[in-house]
């Protein structure tokens, strides 16, 4: 039997978003007759990408808990009352093989109902300190699909597969399309290209560092692709009227963003950093101090340690950036190190170990 049904749950940020879509990818290779239906929180990015990426997607009123006291928690229970009704009436109706989970609020309601229905489910945890949903998932579900190792602080050793983090297609054959890559984005052939990512929704320092030094990038002779994310893009879209410097709110074609640069900087959430690691350009990373349990920080750490990219902390940008970025502009041995040893550390094949780990579920039901 092929014609499976699969519900995949996550969002909130890319990084939530493209793991479910390349699983889903990958299921559909291998059952192309089966039906797939995404879960999303209403209001944020997964209402877009998901039907971009050819899915159809639900809705749930859902948000997450603030950490301060806010009005805005005084709905939550509300929230989650109305979203737990809301998976129970999508799972009754859409009766899934297996459900999915890759993180995000909408991804707790979903599976909770799910997992309490004995719908086979699988959680895929892609940082190196889980959040609170997965956390809480984590009792419930048949599978725990992680990319660090020791998540067993956290997480039912026995339930534990390490795989890797899922990774689209289009991004294992990088390395191939250079010329393509900076004819695509109009760049000259002969400068050095810089691509800065702040993630989907943008990274405020980020792209204040940037904005500091676009003479100092000029008088380098450097070219700009700069992915400001589309709430800081109205700020930032007069850069474009720089010779070397392009601003972009979303970069549809990462493959060839990618195959462009020559060196990058970037935020150090887990599916940025396994998509890095797969690309193998130098890296700067400026991980968020601004998230739970500072995890970005630990994940830029674990690769700097192996000296596969370079780590620099916002509170210590000003003192750092310029004289790390020459020293790596000028230094093509360090730039060719670091590249060798950040694609060591690539799990290419995550998305196929995932998806062998559903493929178990399917035949234990």
């Amino acid at each position: 039997m092929s014609n499976y049904k699969f519900i995949l749950s996550g969002g909130g940020t890319g990084g939530h978003i493209y793991p479910a879509v390349a699983i889903a990818d990958e299921l559909k290779s291998r059952y192309p007759d089966a039906e797939f239906l995404f879960v999303g929180a209403s209001d944020r990015m997964e209402m877009d990408k998901v039907p971009q990426a050819g899915y159809k997607i639900e809705g749930l009123w859902i948000s997450g808990i603030q950490r301060k006291l806010t009005l805005r928690n005084l709905a939550f229970p509300l929230k989650l009352i109305s979203s737990l009704l809301r998976s129970r009436k999508i799972v009754n109706s859409f009766k899934p093989d297996v459900v999915i989970g890759t993180g995000g609020f909408a991804s707790g309601p979903l599976l909770h109902v799910a997992s309490s229905k004995g719908v086979p489910s699988l959680i895929q945890e892609q940082n190196s300190f889980p959040g609170i949903t997965n956390k809480l998932l984590s009792k419930k579900v048949n599978t725990i699909c992680v990319a660090y190792e020791g998540l067993d602080k956290f997480f039912p050793k026995a339930k534990i597969k390490l795989t890797g983090n899922p990774i689209r297609k289009d991004l294992l054959q990088v390395k191939d399309k250079h010329i393509e890559g900076k004819d695509a984005f109009t760049l000259k052939h002969n400068k050095q290209t810089l691509l800065v990512l702040g993630g989907s929704l943008g990274a405020r320092r980020v792209n204040q560092l940037i904005e500091d030094n676009i003479a100092f990038f000029e008088a380098q002779d450097i070219q700009v692709i700069w992915q400001c994310g589309k709430l800081y893009y109205d700020q930032y879209k007069q850069y474009n009227d720089f010779q070397n410097v392009q601003v972009h709110a979303f970069l549809n074609q990462m493959d060839l963003a990618y195959a462009a640069a020559d060196v990058i900087i970037s935020r150090a959430g887990a599916i940025s950093v396994s998509e890095l690691c797969i690309v193998g350009k130098p890296v700067i990373f400026v991980p968020s101090p601004n998230v739970a349990e500072d995890h970005q920080t630990k994940n830029a750490q674990s690769v700097a340690d192996k000296n596969a990219a370079v780590l620099i902390r916002e509170k210590d940008l000003d003192a750092d950036f310029q004289s790390e970025f020459s020293e790596l502009m000028s230094n093509e041995e360090k730039r060719k190190e670091l590249s060798k040893h950040i694609e060591a550390l690539a799990l290419v094949n995550a998305t196929n170990a995932i998806v062998d780990e559903v493929e178990k579920l399917l035949k234990s039901k």
